[in-house]
């Protein structure tokens, strides 16, 4: 089939493209190559992605519509996934605008574009942090999400109530993924794992927030595309609920699916898989929390179980050890 896949120079971005290319699909990558982190990281990932036959890589915002529209009319997607995003709850705090305009803006031009090709499913990526203040774990799809706490957060919720307003007005089948905490191998140079490994070979300590009292629902990326993917070919119907715990939009084609594996690890018991993997101590600093931190996240993996039959599983002293042997490899350290 033929995929346009926005933000394929991004962490997730590039493995999900990686896996369609390898499985002979045609693929169209849109990314802005913004400099929120080092732009050498996400030219190596494209150039990767161009030595597959049938990738097209195109550099354009998602505010420029014209640009992005021509792209799309002449990928003619099948697919449109819909990855680009400007990240990061604590950059939120430092350039509000970045949110605005990638989020929104972004997401609108993806939106008229899919409303005027009409591919078979929209597939757009959102965050577990849009669940915010809530407090009951395990976080289930059909919470509410009413109180985020960060503007990113915000923003992911805002693309989540427009793309749902463009599914019941133009009916185009749409499934939001919201994303648990997303770590591995070409990963994010702001995510704690980079930030944690790198400092720990440097030498430099690392800062645990909330006095190292937080725990995340971790998600190895091998484990989140092959959940992606599988849900290609759920395209949500209105009134073909496939589960009790269905998130199922009774007035549109389009659904919600966490996508986490449902074992929150304590800070501590991450930072010893860093440890293990590099065969080394760090050496901790425990800190206050940030503004915009929750101190758990936890996936109900009851729907996405439901709908493809399986949940990440990689375990978190494996997807580091992963992280390490290409952070070793793509900065050529030696073990």
């Amino acid at each position: 089939m033929r995929y346009l896949v926005t933000g394929t120079a991004g962490f997730i971005g590039f493995h999900v493209a990686r896996r369609l290319l390898a499985e002979g699909h045609q693929v169209t990558g849109v990314d802005g190559m913004t400099p929120y982190y080092d732009v050498r990281l996400k030219e190596r990932r494209h150039a990767l992605l161009r030595e597959t036959a049938g990738f097209e890589a195109y550099q354009a915002m998602l505010e420029d519509a014209a640009a992005v529209g021509r792209i799309a009319e002449r990928a003619e997607p099948d697919i449109v996934i819909h990855l680009a995003a400007q990240a990061g709850v604590r950059y939120s705090l430092e350039n509000p605008r970045a949110y605005v305009d990638a989020n929104l803006v972004g997401t609108f031009t993806i939106l008229e574009i899919c409303r005027a090709l009409q591919p078979r499913h929209l597939l757009i990526a959102s965050t577990s942090s849009v669940y915010g203040a809530n407090t009951a774990l395990p976080f289930a799809e059909t919470d509410p999400a009413d109180h985020p706490l960060t503007l990113y957060a915000a923003s992911k919720k805002a693309t989540e109530a427009m793309a749902h307003a463009y599914a019941h007005l133009w009916r185009v089948p749409t499934t939001l993924f919201r994303f648990f905490t997303v770590y591995g191998p070409w990963g994010r140079p702001d995510m704690a794992l980079f930030k944690f490994v790198e400092a720990t070979l440097a030498g430099r300590p690392i800062e645990l927030y909330n006095f190292g009292q937080m725990e995340r629902d971790f998600t190895y990326i091998d484990d989140l595309v092959e959940a992606v993917l599988r849900l290609v070919d759920k395209v949500p119907v209105i009134g073909q609920k496939l589960a009790a715990e269905d998130s199922l939009s009774p007035a549109a084609p389009y659904r919600i699916v966490n996508i986490g594996g449902g074992n929150p690890v304590g800070l501590d018991e991450f930072v010893a898989a860093i440890e293990a993997a590099l065969g080394r101590r760090a050496e901790r600093r425990y800190v206050e929390a940030q503004k915009g931190d929750v101190p758990s996240t936890a996936a109900s993996t009851r729907l996405l179980e439901a709908l493809i039959g399986d949940r990440p599983r990689t375990p978190v002293a494996a997807g580091v050890a992963e992280f390490v042997r290409w952070y070793r490899d793509y900065y050529g350290l030696k073990a």
